[in-house]
């Protein structure tokens, strides 16, 4: 059996005057304070991070982070690695909603040109290690490119 690690994050709201404002802060000890808002279409703060922006941000770097780690335990060397993730949130008429899928689209330059094919292919591997990816009820769909420098 495993192990397991508990993570703590601890949440501050006020009513300012007299408004339900969606601006809050959240702080992690010995982290910076994180501002966030609803997002924009939710009358939240356009300029602040949304719960949305949070989950598909942190879909995005554990997938790179797995990725990494598999591509290393295969012997395939990443020069640099970007993605464009897409998350789609289905809002419901009664106003609950969730997200439904998750797009990422990864492009990876590695060096050995000869492991182009398995360094796409490893993204199946990067998924299925991904804890985030493990903790979702939603497809989270690639869509790799891969480059040799």
């Amino acid at each position: 059996m495993g192990f397991k690690h508990l993570f703590k994050a601890k949440l501050n709201w006020n009513l300012v005057f007299k408004r339900y404002i969606k601006t809050h802060q959240i702080s992690i000890d010995g982290k910076a304070i994180l501002d966030v808002s609803a997002a924009k279409a939710f009358k939240g703060d356009p300029n602040l991070y949304n719960p949305e922006d949070l989950l598909l941000s942190s879909v995005t770097s554990c997938h790179m982070m797995s990725y990494l780690y598999v591509c290393s335990q295969n012997n395939i060397t990443v020069i640099s690695y970007e993605d464009n993730a897409e998350a789609t949130l289905e809002v419901l008429e009664n106003g609950s909603g969730r997200i439904v899928e998750i797009r990422l689209f990864p492009k990876v330059i590695i060096q050995e040109k000869e492991k182009t094919e398995e360094a796409l292919s490893l993204h199946t591997k990067a998924n299925e290690l991904c804890f985030i990816a493990n903790s979702c009820n939603f497809p989270i769909l690639h869509f790799p490119e891969c480059r040799v420098e």
